[in-house]
C-alpha cells in the first residue's frame, strides 16, 4: 500500500481484515516498525474517534505523532494561478512539501462544502496533498469517502457475523443538519467487496451517487428492507442530486427496537439519540457501536502498518 485515500487502495481486503484482528490481539507486536517515524495529522474539521484512534494506532506501532488543527494555522490556497491578496496566506504547493519534511506519513481530514458538488467530488484538498506531498497520505474522512471508518465496519461485521453471507442493511435516518455522504459511500463500497447481502434503504430522492451504489439493491420501504437483517447500519446523509439539501426529516425513519428485530445495530458515531435511533436500541445488547469505535484503532493500525512496510 502506497496511500490510503479510498478502500480501493487495499490490495487484499480479506487478508487485511485478518491482519487487523491479529493486531487487536497483540497491538504492540510491531512497536519497532514505527520507531523514529512520525505521523502528522491535519484536521480541517473536528474529530473525536478518528483523532484519538489514529493517534493511538500510530503509538501502538511506536510512531511519534504531531497534530495540527488547520484553523490554528495559515489559511491554505488550493487554486493554481490565484492572486493571494484576500484571506489565504500559504499555498498547498509549499505547505505539503514543508509538512513532508516533518512527516513520514500525513493524515488529512477535510469535509465537503455540501454546496459545490463538482468541487467536493474533485477531492481538491486530499488530491492536492497527494500531488505535492512526498510521503504517503491517509484519508481521515474527505468530501466523498471515509475509508478508515469503512475498514472498522468491515472488521466489526467479520468478527461478529454468524453466517457466511449475512444480510446487511444500510438505512437512512432523519437528522436536523445536512450531513455528507462520505460514510455511506465508503460503507457501500466496502460491503460490495465483502461476502454480504447488501440492501440500501432510504426515502425516494435520497439516492447516493449511482456510480457508487451500482447494482446494489435499493428498497424505499424501510420495514420491508429490514426483514431478516443480521446487521443494520443507520446513517443520515444529505441529498446527492439536490446537492447538500435536506428534503426529508421524516421521523418515521428513526431506527426503533421493533424495526431492528434481531439484527445488530451499527453506527459510526456521534449519533443523536431519539432522532436517528431510539434509546432502547442504543442501550440494548444488540448495539455494537462501542465495538465499532474500538475497531477504529485497529483499522488505522493495519493501514499504518502496511504503509510503514512500504516506506
Amino acid at each position: 500500500m502506497k496511500n490510503y485515500t479510498t478502500i480501493k487502495d487495499i490490495s487484499n481486503l480479506s487478508e487485511t481484515i485478518k491482519e487487523a484482528i491479529l493486531l487487536k490481539m497483540n497491538p504492540f507486536e510491531f512497536q519497532d516498525l514505527g520507531k523514529n517515524k512520525t505521523l502528522v495529522m491535519l484536521f480541517f474539521n473536528s474529530s473525536l474517534r478518528t483523532r484519538l484512534s489514529t493517534e493511538k494506532a500510530a503509538k501502538n506501532l511506536g510512531m511519534d505523532v504531531m497534530i495540527l488543527n488547520i484553523n490554528d494555522a495559515w489559511n491554505l490556497e488550493f487554486e493554481d494561478g490565484t492572486v493571494m491578496n484576500v484571506n489565504t496566506s500559504e499555498h498547498i504547493k509549499e505547505a505539503a512539501q514543508v509538512i513532508s519534511q516533518y512527516a513520514d506519513i500525513i493524515a488529512v481530514r477535510a469535509f465537503p462544502t455540501l454546496e459545490d458538488k463538482a468541487k467536493d467530488e474533485s477531492e481538491y484538498v486530499l488530491n492536492n496533498f497527494q500531488k505535492y506531498a512526498s510521503v504517503p497520505i491517509i484519508n481521515m474522512e474527505s468530501a466523498t469517502a471515509h475509508p478508515l471508518q469503512a475498514m472498522a465496519d468491515a472488521i466489526t461485521i467479520s468478527e461478529l457475523t454468524e453466517k457466511k453471507t449475512p444480510k446487511v442493511v444500510l438505512s437512512w435516518a432523519p437528522h436536523p443538519k445536512a450531513l455528507p455522504q462520505a460514510v455511506a459511500n465508503s460503507f457501500v463500497e466496502m460491503m460490495q467487496d465483502l461476502d454480504v447481502d447488501l440492501t440500501i434503504t432510504h426515502p425516494k430522492g435520497y439516492e447516493l451517487n449511482p456510480e457508487i451504489t451500482r447494482n446494489s439493491t435499493i428498497n424505499y420501504d424501510q420495514e420491508d428492507a429490514l426483514k431478516d437483517a443480521d446487521f443494520v447500519y443507520v446513517k443520515n446523509w444529505s441529498n446527492y442530486n439536490d446537492y447538500g439539501k435536506i428534503l426529508s426529516q421524516d421521523e418515521n425513519w428513526m431506527m426503533t427496537k421493533a424495526k431492528l428485530g434481531k439484527a445488530k445495530f451499527m453506527h459510526c458515531l456521534p449519533v443523536r439519540r431519539n432522532v436517528v435511533v431510539e434509546d432502547a436500541v442504543l442501550d440494548s445488547g444488540q448495539s455494537v457501536v462501542i465495538e465499532q469505535a474500538n475497531n477504529r484503532t485497529f483499522a488505522a493500525q493495519v493501514v499504518l502498518k502496511q504503509l510503514l512496510e512500504n516506506i
